[in-house]
């Protein structure tokens, strides 16, 4: 049983060595590329103000974030979720490196850091699977028709969730519709829920064979003769 977790976070800034932190975390758990229904979403309090930029990415406001609890009161939570499951990243550089400044920070007893390499990086999955072409997320949900219209900022939960559908496409295409959770229900805090049930099979596309195609095909079965291999999977549709 494969489990992953699709992350992704907001932060006050780009610089992680430089003093920027994180701000809010979000995640959702896989198994064997199908959603749980398990989510992890906290806010933090970065104890820095949040630059201009960033800001007008995710709208997290310094007032907004005043009461979150710091990293160090949620660190134990997220371990918790994360668990042993493999790490699915967009740009996977960026989000580590804030993770592990943020662990580093905690001091005696910190976490051991993040290591890129045990990390699935969608970002290059995407520049091989579609080279020259515009591989961030929002590009990824327009090439795929995956739906982001709730995306009008940038939103840790959201993006995560945007993100597993993504890394589903990028695999070779949907298992399962993964269902986006309405961003007004989404309550920021919201523990893990237990295991949603797994979705039907999708039911199989009409056939477009025309009537001519259909009689040629079944006129070429016909000529193999009744010892050919073709009726040991076909059965009684065999034509006499």
């Amino acid at each position: 049983m494969l489990r992953e977790i699709v992350l992704d976070t907001e932060t006050t800034g780009t610089e992680a060595k430089g003093g920027d932190r994180l701000i809010e975390i979000g995640a959702v758990e896989l198994l064997n590329h199908i959603p749980t229904g398990r989510s992890f979403h906290r806010y933090c309090n970065p104890q820095r103000a949040v630059s201009e930029g960033a800001f007008k990415v995710h709208g997290l406001s310094d007032a907004f974030l005043a009461d979150k609890p710091l990293f160090a009161g949620i660190v134990g939570e997220l371990l918790a979720f994360l668990g042993d499951g493999r790490l699915v990243i967009h740009n996977a550089p960026f989000d580590v490196g804030f993770l592990n400044m943020e662990y580093a920070r905690l001091g005696a007893g910190a976490p051991p850091p993040i290591r890129l390499e045990e990390v699935v990086d969608t970002l290059p999955m995407a520049r091989r699977k579609h080279p020259g072409a515009a591989n961030n997320l929002d590009a990824l949900c327009a090439r795929y028709g995956i739906d982001n219209t709730k995306r009008t900022k940038h939103g840790a939960l959201l993006d995560a969730q945007i993100l597993a559908e993504v890394y589903v496409e990028l695999l070779g295409g949907k298992q399962t519709s993964l269902g986006l959770l309405d961003a007004g229900t989404a309550a920021p805090g919201a523990g893990p829920r237990a295991p949603a049930a797994i979705p039907a099979a999708p039911r199989p596309y009409r056939s477009r064979l025309t009537d001519a195609e259909r009689a040629r095909h079944d006129g070429f079965r016909a000529s193999l003769g009744p010892a050919a291999i073709w009726a040991e999977y076909i059965g009684t549709d065999e034509p006499a």
